[in-house]
């Protein structure tokens, strides 16, 4: 790897790091949040629901399109995808920072299944900041062969959680009050 490839991506490595600690950190504080006199926005988890569900047909589209080595539309639709997770991510803090948590109803065996899908769904989409930020800066890098390895483990995680995350919205939506 050259130098000038190398300083590249070391230039980028701090602002990973604080990213992706400063993200979860940000988001479990303004959890604890709740913004006086100001109505619940109830109709944001459908919203940000179908941006989940968004996001997964992109990130399907992104692969196909690398797969037919269309580099171009590939790194539109990454950079689509990104963009996607971000408007969740405002949408998503703002709900919880006017609305009570809801809980889930279900009983017995389902219940399992659902604590297993969020807290799988809450602890990768923790681990999958870096690892996007990661990806993202390899490919700008025009590391392609370390963007490829890292991608390969980046794009099945990502998609885990965009379809989680319409899976845990449709699991606890008849408890929405």
């Amino acid at each position: 790897m050259s130098s000038s490839k190398i300083n590249y991506v070391e230039k980028y490595r701090v602002w990973i790091w604080v990213v992706s600690i400063l993200i979860p950190v940000v988001v479990a504080l303004l959890f604890m949040v709740r913004i006086p006199n100001v109505a619940p926005l109830d109709f944001l988890p459908p919203i940000y629901a179908s941006i989940n569900a968004l996001t997964a047909i992109v990130l399907t589209l992104a692969y196909l399109a690398i797969r037919r080595k269309n580099i171009v539309l590939h790194e539109q639709l990454m950079k689509t995808a990104i963009g996607l997770s971000l408007i969740f991510l405002v949408m998503y803090v703002a709900y919880h920072m006017t609305s009570d948590p809801t809980p889930f109803g279900g009983e017995g065996t389902i219940r399992y299944v659902y604590y297993f899908i969020l807290i799988s769904h809450i602890l990768l989409s923790i681990g999958i900041i870096p690892m996007v930020l990661v990806t993202y800066v390899r490919a700008i890098s025009n590391l392609f062969f370390d963007h490829k390895k890292i991608a390969r483990f980046t794009f099945p995680l990502w998609m885990y959680i965009a379809v989680t995350g319409v899976i845990v919205y449709l699991m606890i939506s008849p408890y929405y009050g």
